[in-house]
This record gives C-alpha cells, sequence and structure tokens, in this order.
C-alpha cells in the first residue's frame, strides 16, 4: 500500500516540467518511430528499390534491423538509467535518435539506410522507459498513472502528426523535421527534476547493484514477472508489426481497389491508439487496477480484429476506419509501461521499463518472420493474407491474456523499494 510519503510528493514546477518534458519526449519518439512505417515505400523507391516484392523484403529487413536496435537499446539505456539517473538517460536517448533521423534524410544506398535504422532504433529504445520512471517516481502514488497516461497520450499524437508528416512532406523532409524536433526539444532540460528515489538509492544504498540486466534473469520467480510483463503488451506488437506496416499490402490482398496509402493507415491508426490510449488510463483510474484494464483491452483487440476482417474490405475508407479500431483496441500501451515501472525495484525499475517496451517491440521480428512464413511464396503458397493474419493476431492475443491473468496488481504499490 502506498505510505503517507510517497502521497505527499509535491506537484511544484520542476515535477510538471518533467511531465511536459517526458510527453513531448515521447512525441518526437512516436514520429520517428512509425516514419518507417509511413515512408517505407517512397523512401527505398528513392534509392531505387522499386519491385514491390523487393520492397516488401528489404522493408522487413530494415524494420528488424531497426527492432534490434531497440532491443540493445533498452537495454543498454535501462542499465544507464538505474546507474547515471533518469534526466542524462532520456536526454541522451533524444539527442541519439534525433541526429541518425536526421542524417537518414540524405540516405542514398540501401547500406547507410541500414546503419542508420538501427542507430535510431537504438536511440529511440531509451526515450519511453526513461520518462515513465521519471514521472512514476515523481508524482504521488494516487496520480501517477494520470501523470503516465498523459504521457503516452501526448507520445501516441506524435505517430497521427507523422502520418500528417507523410502525406503532406517529401520522404526525406519527414526525416529532417523529426530529427530537428528532437533536438529543439533538448533546449528543457534546464529545470527538469531528477527522481527523488533514484537520488536517494544512489546516496544512501551504495551497496545495492543498479542497473544489472541480469538480475531480470534470476531468480527465476522475477524474471517470471519480466517475461509476463512483456507478452501482456506483445499483441500490441502483432498489430503495429503486420496490420499497420503492411496494410497496403493487407488491403490489396482483400480486392479493395483503391490504392492502401501507409501515411493514411498510421494517420487513422494512431487516432485509434490516441483514444484508446485516453480511454484506458481513465478506465484504469476509475477501477484502480492495471491488469484488469489490460484484460478488458486484450478482450477488445480480439473482438476488433475478428471485425476487421469482417468489413475492412468492403472500401479504402471501411478499411481506414476499422484500422482506427484495432488501433484504439491497442491502446493500452501506457498502462503496460506503467505496470512494467510498477513491477521492479528503484535500483532496477528503469531496466526494467526501458528494456521491456523494446522486448515488446522486438517481438515484431519473429511475429512478421512467423507471418511471411504462414501465407507463403508464390512457388510454396501457404495461407491467404486475411487468413494468416487473423490467426496468428487471435494467437498472439490468446498469450497476452494469460500473461496478463498471471501479472501482479500495481495500482496501489508504493514505489520506494529494492530490488535484492
Amino acid at each position: 500500500m502506498p505510505t503517507e510519503a510517497s502521497d505527499a510528493r509535491p506537484l511544484d514546477r520542476r515535477t510538471l516540467l518533467a511531465v511536459a518534458v517526458a510527453a513531448l519526449g515521447y512525441f518526437v519518439d512516436l514520429f520517428d518511430l512509425v516514419l518507417f512505417s509511413i515512408l517505407r515505400v517512397p523512401s527505398l523507391n528513392a534509392i531505387g528499390i522499386t519491385d514491390p516484392d523487393e520492397v516488401l523484403s528489404v522493408g522487413k529487413h530494415l524494420l528488424d534491423i531497426q527492432l534490434v536496435g531497440m532491443l540493445l537499446g533498452g537495454i543498454a539505456f535501462g542499465m544507464l538509467g538505474d546507474r547515471l539517473g533518469r534526466l542524462k538517460t532520456l536526454f541522451g536517448s533524444i539527442l541519439l535518435y534525433s541526429v541518425a533521423n536526421i542524417l537518414n534524410a540524405f540516405v542514398t544506398d540501401l547500406w547507410q539506410y541500414e546503419a542508420l535504422r538501427f542507430i535510431a532504433g537504438f536511440g529511440l529504445a531509451g526515450e519511453l522507459g526513461a520518462g515513465i520512471t521519471l514521472v512514476a517516481e515523481l508524482l504521488p502514488t494516487k496520480r501517477r498513472g494520470i501523470g503516465t497516461t498523459i504521457v503516452a497520450t501526448v507520445g501516441l499524437s506524435g505517430a497521427v502528426a507523422a502520418g500528417f508528416a507523410g502525406k503532406y512532406l517529401a520522404w526525406n523532409h519527414c526525416y529532417l523535421l523529426g530529427g530537428v524536433m528532437g533536438l529543439a526539444l533538448l533546449a528543457l532540460r534546464v529545470g527538469v527534476a531528477e527522481s527523488s528515489l533514484f537520488t536517494q538509492v544512489r546516496e544512501t544504498h551504495r551497496h545495492v547493484q543498479r542497473g544489472n540486466p541480469l538480475q531480470l534473469l534470476w531468480p527465476p520467480r522475477r524474471f517470471l514477472r519480466f517475461a509476463l510483463v512483456i507478452l501482456s503488451a506483445m499483441p500490441i506488437w502483432f498489430v503495429g508489426g503486420v496490420m499497420f506496416v503492411f496494410a497496403p499490402e493487407i488491403g490489396k490482398a482483400m480486392g479493395i481497389p483503391e490504392k492502401i496509402v501507409g501515411a493514411d493507415v498510421i494517420l487513422w491508426a494512431y487516432a485509434g491508439v490516441v483514444i484508446g490510449d485516453i480511454a484506458s488510463g481513465v478506465i484504469s483510474q476509475i477501477i484502480q487496477s492495471r491488469t484488469r484494464t489490460i484484460l478488458m483491452f486484450l478482450a477488445l483487440l480480439a473482438a476488433s480484429i475478428a471485425l476487421f476482417f469482417a468489413i475492412a474490405p468492403r472500401s479504402a475508407q471501411h478499411f481506414y476506419f476499422m484500422m482506427a479500431v484495432v488501433g484504439a483496441a491497442t491502446g493500452y500501451w501506457a498502462i503496460f509501461v506503467t505496470t512494467a515501472s510498477e513491477q521492479f525495484g528503484t535500483n532496477l525499475r528503469a531496466t526494467a521499463a526501458t528494456s521491456a517496451p523494446n522486448f515488446v517491440r522486438a517481438m515484431a521480428v519473429p511475429i512478421t518472420s512467423i507471418w511471411l512464413a504462414m501465407k507463403g511464396t508464390p512457388e510454396a503458397p501457404g495461407f491467404d493474407v486475411a487468413t494468416a493474419t487473423w490467426v496468428l493476431g487471435i494467437c498472439c492475443v490468446a498469450i497476452g491474456i494469460i500473461a496478463a491473468l498471471a501479472l501482479d496488481e500495481t495500482f496501489h504499490r508504493d514505489l520506494d523499494y529494492l530490488e535484492h
């Protein structure tokens, strides 16, 4: 249960500024993260890759590279967050991915694109976990769910902004815009408060190990806790890694005569995600439960995937609308990241909260590989695209529900504790 001290943390200017910076940082983070989904086709065409099958395979290859970068970056920045502080990690992450995206605007060869997608992914990995950890530790227990929902909602709006940018700007200008916004955000670093819980642990518990990712693997009960957190959110990145990224191919396979445009998919889908994210935060506060909120949204996700394949094939408009509905059902991302931060002690919190979202994102690598294998090739055909997508989607949701049912409830948990 929360202590008086944890509920008496002040909402001063420095704390509110930290919430604002974390929210704006995640806005730029999501803007840059979804850019490749939007710009995959035009950017690859611009460097000479025009064959549709090659665009699909190279696009998956570049997405995999970015996600592997995020996986490794999540571990690295998580360690730094528990060792050097939440703020240094937050701003180091923003600086790295901003520079990478500016350089990405000038690529002319595939190897350059590969290198910069890896570096950008590595940098993108650190922002969300560091920001959520900072906000969760600064805010009173009863209000931290509101704070983390604000961070995630503002952040997810960055994906909507990326959708608009992708519609009206050239692909390289979009990368430039994302990088410049990130560098501009660094100007707000002055005056942001560091977490008092981190400072206290660093100064009074010098003997306690901080930021060791191996602690997430042992003892087995702690590893199970970490694995359950990841698996509970894995269905979100089935949607993000398959349905959003490869929406043009899915729409074509459904027989929709109009061309499905990646920028429009991201715009509609993430508009739904923002609505779902606000709803999940409000519901979590009302029912005072993280796990029940996650379970509720997983049930909605299963239903929305089924409805998608019943309604989306009717027209491009129906397709985009149903993408928004599916996106809304994945809106428990903020609750998931908050839960990840609450499941672990102060000396391991940033490591867990930063690496968990990136392990979830990296799950898109095997998920998209399974999806491609299920639908087969012209030489060895498998399921049709629609069947492969909904079967894999329902399997992912089922795994997520099992994991969420086994998670500990953390809504009222005081975060002033250590992992030993």
